[in-house]
């Protein structure tokens, strides 16, 4: 299978409720940077809290490797602009920031998915996952072309080798931006989530991290910002899980 083969394969998968998927459970998603969370799983986030379940977001790295010239925003002080935004913008989805969202502080650019500090990662998540009873991970497709996408994949399917009644779910980023013949592993299964009624609390989680939707950080030449075409990528009905097996 390649990657346009795969990626067609998640915007055809069948809907399917979180009760049909998960039973009565809670779930955890973890995000490689924070904004990832919001992009895509900013309605499942909201769809969850709706029904009552409990939630754990878990932002793997520092966030810090996105302005990494800026001199108004060293890295002690856009570590901490990155967490308020992840804050704000998890309270925009429903969650209460200070119990619902965990910030595992890994060096962005350099997640490291094996030794002690992935060891450390993985039983924080593990943590979370018996803290809210959860049926599910949600985290980044481990074809997904970043190097701390796919260390995140690796951290979060070593918590389920240990937790092996967990269910883990792959969702897409960069996944659109791989040449479309790139070999990817087979897509077995997965399903799509209606996000229609929750996408404005979406739309305005996305909005809360401005230093990546706008020119807050205005001197870094080579700073990240997501680009309108790269927000309108996001920005549908409905939100799609390649199921991980």
């Amino acid at each position: 299978m390649n990657a346009g083969e795969a990626l067609e394969a998640a915007r055809s998968f069948a809907f399917a409720t979180l009760t049909e998927r998960l039973g009565d459970g809670g779930l955890v998603v973890i995000a490689p940077h924070p904004d990832d969370e919001s992009l895509a799983c900013g309605g499942l986030i909201a769809e969850a809290h709706a029904e009552g379940r409990p939630v754990r977001v878990v932002i793997v790295s520092d966030g810090t490797g996105s302005h990494p010239a800026s001199k108004t925003y060293p890295r002690a002080r856009l570590r901490e602009l990155r967490e308020h935004e992840a804050v704000e913008a998890v309270g925009e989805l429903g969650l209460e920031p200070g119990q619902q969202v965990v910030f595992l502080r890994l060096p962005d650019r350099f997640v490291p998915s094996d030794g002690a500090r992935a060891e450390k990662a993985i039983a924080r998540i593990v943590k979370c996952v018996e803290e809210v009873g959860a049926r599910a991970l949600f985290v980044t497709w481990r074809h997904d072309p970043h190097c701390d996408h796919q260390a995140s994949y690796r951290i979060a399917r070593a918590v389920q080798r240990q937790l092996p009644s967990l269910r883990l779910y792959e969702y897409t980023v960069w996944g659109s931006t791989l040449p479309a013949t790139t070999p990817v592993e087979p897509v077995n299964s997965g399903f799509r989530i209606w996000i229609e009624q929750r996408l404005t609390r979406k739309r305005r989680a996305i909005a809360a991290h401005r230093s990546q939707t706008t020119d807050l950080i205005n001197d870094d030449p080579n700073g990240f910002r997501l680009t309108d075409s790269d927000l309108a990528r996001f920005d549908l009905p409905y939100e799609s899980f390649f199921e991980s097996v």
